[in-house]
């Protein structure tokens, strides 16, 4: 499946994790359970992370200490005033945008982005070099800090304080995406391929399959990002999202504990003749797939360098599956209003990382296990589009991983 430059990518990937002093995986990719605790129920905690005014300090002396190659600036605020930060590094025509904490209690990818900034500002490996040359890479570690602060999915932004700044929707129910309990919003199903839509009575989405409305600051913050980068460079080449999914899920096959779930846009491309996309040309999930192949290329051989005897919590990479077809009933898992969804229909490559556990499900060595295999892949991919030798691969080699429902 992987091209020789594929393989010399994911050894970069694992030198650029040494660098970190992040420990490997010890188990092979697809190894046994064995004795793997499925939650970190005996000793869960929500402390240990990045904070929202540690993030600050730690950009700041990430940025000192870079010599100029990486740059942090305040790309929008947050409705309750934090800053969004976006960090920049690399002077590569290729753009990698990622984003991480768009939940705020899914955060193994903010510890992952400050964990590659700081190596690729601050390291003069051929590996670092590579990468700061082939690409501009554009982390944002914290993107829902409201929601990162109360340990909670969504933002904080009322319906009544929506209705309040938008008076056109006055009177207007919430979208399926609000929550009253708290008080806020999916912003991961704030956005819309129409990356000048505003919010209007008429666009408010019912389901899934119906794009966001651009109602969040963050939402907002993160589009106008987005169009920036494509004005300067002309198209922004790739997007992952990082993400966290339940602690307990299983392989479907061999009942292994998945560590990380890979997907690409979810926009019934397996259905033969969709026309909800005839008029976005630009989509490319083949392309989102072959990214999406770097990364597990680069987790697989991350992983592959422990001793699977002495710890089991690896279960291997493995793919979301859709369309689920099940009792009769097909779903697409379509979520036009995900920002994957919204800048692959723009010709983005996008890939969706799935980590396995919230926040507070584990305890401090697991934390840096996930967080050593997030910043593989997430390596990975860098390399691959540093180098181009994501063009080598094959995007269907990605149904030959294990799949995952």
């Amino acid at each position: 499946m992987s091209t020789r430059r594929t393989v010399i990518s994911s050894f970069a990937a694992t030198a650029l994790v040494a660098g970190l002093g992040l420990t490997a995986l010890s188990a092979p990719a697809q190894a046994q359970n064995g004795n793997a605790e499925c939650g970190n129920l005996s000793n869960p905690a929500t402390s240990g992370w990045t904070s929202y005014a540690e993030l600050g300090q730690r950009l700041d002396q990430i940025e000192s200490t870079s010599h100029g190659r990486v740059d942090v600036d305040v790309f929008g605020q947050s409705r309750s005033g934090r800053d969004l930060y976006a960090a920049r590094v690399g002077t590569g025509d290729r753009v990698l945008l990622v984003t991480s904490e768009i939940h705020g209690n899914e955060k193994v990818g903010t510890e992952a982005l400050l964990g590659l900034l700081k190596t690729l500002g601050s390291s003069g490996s051929a590996e670092a070099q590579a990468i700061r040359e082939g690409v501009t890479l554009v982390a944002v570690p914290t993107f829902n800090p409201d929601g990162g602060e109360l340990n909670q999915r969504q933002n904080t932004f009322t319906w009544d304080e929506v209705q309040e700044t938008y008076p056109a929707l006055e009177g207007a129910a919430s979208p399926y995406y609000y929550s009253d309990r708290a008080g806020g919003f999916d912003i991961n199903r704030d956005f819309s391929a129409d990356l000048d839509a505003e919010p209007s009575p008429a666009t408010l989405p019912t389901d899934e399959t119906e794009p966001g409305m651009y109602l969040t600051n963050e939402s907002r913050a993160l589009r106008d990002l987005y169009k920036d980068l494509r004005g300067e460079f002309g198209q922004v080449d790739g997007f992952v999202d990082l993400h966290h999914m339940g602690s307990c899920n299983q392989e479907n096959e061999t009942g292994q504990y998945v560590t990380v779930s890979l997907d690409y846009p979810p926009l019934g491309s397996e259905v033969d003749g969709n026309p909800r996309y005839a008029d976005w040309p630009l989509l490319d999930q083949d392309g989102s797939r072959r990214l999406a192949l770097a990364g597990a290329n680069a987790m697989q051989e991350h992983a592959g360098k422990g001793n699977a005897e002495t710890s089991p919590f690896f279960g291997g990479v493995v793919r979301y599956v859709h369309p689920l077809v099940a009792d009769g009933y097909t779903w697409d898992r379509d979520y036009a209003g995900q920002a994957r969804s919204a800048f692959a229909l723009n010709g983005t490559k996008s890939v969706l990382f799935e980590v396995r556990g919230q926040s507070d499900d584990w305890g401090q060595k697991q934390k840096g296990m996930l967080t050593s295999v997030v910043l593989a892949g997430v390596t990975g991919i860098a390399e691959g589009l540093a180098d181009e030798s994501v063009e080598e691969l094959d995007g269907d080699d990605f149904f030959e991983l294990p799949k995952y429902w």
